[in-house]
């Protein structure tokens, strides 16, 4: 492993990758430390020391941005906002024709597709960047602290337009790094600034078990936190990488004096098809009703349901909710990114089959009942990841103040194997000895 890191590095044109990715990265990290004009920093780290890191509702946006959004820094967004525009812009595509069009288009397509995504990135950081100013005026965002109101002490219009300005350009700028380093670096950049983001809280969150344990001064608490962790991630991995190989077969054909074809290859499905977008649809859906409540001001019935059973990761009414969430955007989401009968018709095309299966509708009724039958393990999969860490930290007492669960565990180990892989591939290409055996 040691002897391949070495490898990596002694290649002149992989070693520029790899530095340059790391050079971008601390150039993000540091971002995420400058805070934004208008903002009383020592009021922030007051409240920060006051609430014990408490996110509440903004839990989700603090993760990936890196614990930037409760510091009010000029990349408190993080990476959110490309996230939601890509996730948006995806299922677009399957509703308005002329986007789906674009997508069949090929690179040019692909690369219409991406200038909408920067387009509705930008509007989308308005949007929340305009939100967090208003909460963090309101003194909302940090709702047990004494402090709270003195966050933003000049509430002008002028400095409420800065602070909202510099949140967007702040986001443009990671979308700008994130893009350097698709482009120039090792990996996809959006992806390893996420990754980098919920790495960078993970050990701060630990230590915070830690310190609130009661047993052997925590270490008991913090042992086993670690290993449900470790279990977890095994997990993951052995689910990521499980895939269910279709057989299909290419018929040979003469074209002029050549043959081609003849040759088998296969059609990988994976368990996990859907990827970490449920997760991330399920949290993001069950923040909306406890938002309402809060801007809601009111004490009505369904005020204080919501705010009794929808606000607490570890109530069993939440708990439920959120499982059955992620199992039914799991399915939502791998039938509108998978499609059956356009795979069939291009296997058809080029001549292909599946071995006892004929071409056409029955190969796409086949893949679709394939499809259904190993998305059921997935979401389940993705469900009970999800809520393991959560029942496990609850049970230590510190859920509360411990971002760190299904959705961090899913999104490291996955980001963390496509780099690998990538790596990988080019140490390869070099007769190296890979990370993966």
């Amino acid at each position: 492993m040691f002897a391949t890191f070495v490898h990596a590095f002694k290649t002149p044109d992989l070693r520029g990758k790899l530095l340059f990715t790391l050079g971008i990265i601390v150039v993000y990290r540091l971002g995420t430390h400058v805070p934004v004009p208008g903002v009383d920093y020592h009021a922030v780290q007051q409240c920060l020391d006051q609430t014990s890191g408490s996110q509440g509702l903004f839990g989700l946006v603090n993760l990936f941005s890196g614990g930037a959004l409760l510091q009010i820094t000029i990349f408190a967004l993080g990476i959110l906002p490309y996230i939601t525009a890509s996730i948006i812009l995806q299922l677009l595509t399957v509703v308005i024709p002329r986007l789906e069009a674009l997508k069949k288009e090929g690179q040019a397509g692909a690369a219409k597709i991406t200038q909408y995504t920067r387009y509705l990135t930008v509007g989308l950081a308005v949007l929340q960047s305009t939100g967090l100013v208003s909460t963090a005026r309101s003194g909302a965002l940090f709702s047990n602290c004494t402090a709270a109101s003195d966050i933003v002490p000049d509430q002008a219009l002028f400095t409420t337009v800065t602070m909202i300005v510099t949140m967007t350009a702040g986001t443009c700028v990671v979308m700008w790094l994130g893009e350097l380093i698709t482009d120039r670096g090792i990996g996809n950049g959006m992806s390893l600034l996420m990754f980098v983001s919920i790495a960078a809280t993970t050990p701060s969150a630990l230590w915070a078990i830690k310190k609130q344990g009661s047993l052997a001064g925590g270490w008991i608490e913090f042992g086993g936190v670690v290993l449900v962790a470790l279990a977890v991630v095994g997990l993951v991995v052995f689910v990521e990488q499980a895939q269910r190989r279709i057989p299909v077969q290419y018929a040979k054909r003469m074209i002029g004096r050549r043959s081609y074809g003849g040759t088998s290859t296969y059609i990988p499905l994976k368990v996990n098809q859907a990827g970490v977008i449920p997760v991330i649809f399920a949290s993001s859906l069950l923040y909306l009703p406890a938002l309402i409540v809060q801007f809601s001001h009111g004490d009505a019935g369904w005020q204080v349901w919501i705010t009794q059973n929808l606000t607490k990761s570890d109530h069993p009414v939440y708990l439920t909710v959120y499982s059955l969430l992620i199992v039914f955007f799991a399915f939502f989401y791998v039938a509108i990114t998978f499609d059956p009968d356009e795979i069939a018709d291009n296997m058809k095309q080029y001549g292909g089959f599946i071995p006892g299966i004929r071409a056409g509708r029955p190969t796409a009724e086949y893949l679709r009942y394939v499809l259904n039958r190993i998305t059921w393990p997935g979401a389940l999969y993705l469900g009970l990841i999800a809520l393991i860490p959560t029942i496990a930290l609850a049970a230590t007492g510190a859920s509360q103040n411990f971002p760190f669960g299904g959705t961090s565990i899913l999104i490291i180990v996955g980001v963390g194997l496509e780099t690998v892989k990538q790596i990988e591939s080019q140490l390869q290409q070099r007769h190296y000895e890979g990370f993966l055996r």
